[in-house]
């Protein structure tokens, strides 16, 4: 009886142990789950879930707040996901927030990150859809890194091939690089370069000092452009400069008609200017002249001491000799 009593007793402890260890792994498994916590029932949909399961978590601000509920399929080829989420948080979730399907960790499992949301929109409400944003497509980000990958590839086996031909001295880089008068005569281009550029800012910064001196007031070009006074009467000095212009071109063409008349023998200067026999005559008929008056002068001498003439000339001697002692 002992025996019996013993071994019923130590059953009986199995049996206690095997029923506490399923309920608490029953009450964890609904705590983890949100089995026990009230909660409402929202939805979203998504063309393409990539894995997500039932039982996978949901995840709002970092926390979680509930577990996927069921998923169906929506439309032509979309999957609708309904969601368990906790009632005691619905009230920080708004009605225009989004829902996408994320990674817990970097190969973890599949779960739906709730994220957004204005505080201008109400709570959400049981049976509520939220927006959808599809997220990144592993596999297309796999295939896009392999591509880059290949494209890396080519590029560092043209840059080798172009480093070895700058080493090698080929091109102008490696000739720059390489030789040394080149070098030298990039480095004096430079110079020169450098000293244009010196210079360009000179001329630049004269300009405006010159520029600066233009626009001082009282100054010519100043008044020129501003003073509206000046206009009237630089334009009357043109006019009066034009008509004096017109007044020598017409004083050149008669000038020019006079050296016409002067240069032709059909008039008395055109024929003293031009016929050299007329001249020659002219300067025969003058000397013929000279002689004439030279002879009269000898001869009016010779009269003063003929003896009619005597006695007049000096009376006039004595009147000029009376005058000249009066004064």
């Amino acid at each position: 009886m002992r025996g019996e009593n013993k071994r019923t007793v130590i059953v009986g402890i199995f049996v206690f142990l095997g029923i506490a260890i399923l309920v608490a792994g029953v009450l964890t498994l609904g705590s983890q789950q949100k089995k026990f916590v009230k909660a409402i029932h929202l939805k979203t949909v998504f063309d393409d879930i990539g894995g997500l399961q039932t039982g996978n978590n949901i995840w709002f601000s970092g926390v979680k707040i509930g577990t996927v509920r069921k998923i169906n399929f929506y439309g032509d080829s979309q999957v609708e996901v309904e969601m368990n989420v906790e009632k005691s948080v619905s009230d920080f979730i708004r009605k225009n927030a989004k829902a996408t399907i994320s990674s817990d960790g970097l190969i973890g499992n599949k779960i739906i990150v709730i994220y957004g949301g204005s505080t201008d929109s109400p709570a959400v409400e049981d049976g509520d859809r939220l927006q959808s944003v599809m997220p990144l497509d592993t596999d297309k980000m796999m295939e896009t890194l392999q591509e880059n990958n290949k494209n890396l590839v080519a590029i560092t086996t043209d840059l080798k091939v172009l480093t070895g031909k700058i080493a090698n001295g080929e091109g102008i880089v490696g000739s720059v690089m390489t030789d040394s008068t080149l070098a030298k005569n990039f480095k004096s281009i430079v110079v020169n370069l450098d000293r244009a550029s010196s210079n360009s800012l000179k001329v630049i910064s004269e300009l405006n000092s010159f520029t600066a001196k233009l626009n001082t007031k009282g100054n010519l070009f100043n008044d020129l452009a501003t003073d509206t006074s000046i206009a009237p009467d630089l334009k009357a000095s043109m006019e009066s400069l034009k008509a004096t212009t017109a007044n020598s071109a017409e004083l050149t063409q008669k000038l020019s008609e006079i050296t016409d008349k002067l240069n032709s023998s059909d008039n008395s200067m055109g024929m003293l200017l031009n016929d050299r026999a007329f001249a020659e005559s002219l300067r025969s008929t003058m000397e013929n002249t000279d002689s004439a008056t030279y002879k009269l002068s000898k001869g009016l001498e010779a009269l003063e001491y003929t003896w009619p003439f005597n006695r007049g000339f000096k009376r006039k001697a004595k009147a000029e000799e009376k005058a000249a002692s009066d004064n």
